[in-house]
């Protein structure tokens, strides 16, 4: 089997998620586990699914670069799965494809797919971009990129790549998140 550095990455990715799902500290004496809790903050506990409490929606300048790599990690251009909270609850959320946009320090901005069509009457949602089809999408469904939320995601919590997305997509994207953050 012939590996590259991209399934090198994949194995490391999978390795560390079986790695965080089965560690979890012994509890006082009960012998039960305690939850576990973010590093550096006491009392926070991570919601399900990320490595450290949520910090909240990305409200600063997001500037979008066509860069995907062949390196493993997840690149501006490129579909990923990871959980994202609910705006309404951050401690509950739930696992699904984004689009990574930029970077800012550790985390990766990133806007959210959805396969629910927001086309009314022949007109499009200003708060949608249509995207396609695209190997994030096990059923095929055509995807829009949500444009008025930009998450936060630490690449620890990345759980799968999708696929990358074509340029001129990305392009289109960034034009309309342009447009509207500005």
């Amino acid at each position: 089997m012939k590996l590259n550095l991209r399934t090198l990455g994949r194995l490391a990715v999978r390795a560390l998620d079986v790695y965080r799902s089965t560690r979890q500290a012994p509890g006082p004496a009960t012998g039960r586990t305690a939850p576990r809790r973010a590093p550096g903050r006491p009392g926070r506990r991570a919601p399900e699914g990320l490595s450290r409490p949520y910090p909240g929606d990305w409200t600063g300048p997001v500037r979008p670069v066509y860069r995907p790599l062949s390196d493993g990690q997840a690149d501006p251009g490129e579909v990923v799965w990871t959980w994202v909270p609910f705006e309404e609850d951050p401690s509950r959320g739930k696992d699904r494809p984004v689009l990574v946009v930029d970077r800012a320090g550790e985390h990766l901005l990133c806007l959210m797919l959805t396969s629910r069509d927001r086309t009314d009457h022949l007109r499009q949602d200003p708060d949608y971009v249509d995207v396609g089809t695209g190997a994030w999408d096990p059923r095929g469904r055509p995807s829009e990129v949500k444009l008025d939320r930009v998450v936060q995601v630490l690449p620890a919590d990345v759980r799968r790549e999708g696929a990358v997305l074509p340029e001129d997509r990305f392009d289109r994207v960034a034009a309309a998140l342009h447009r509207r953050r500005t």
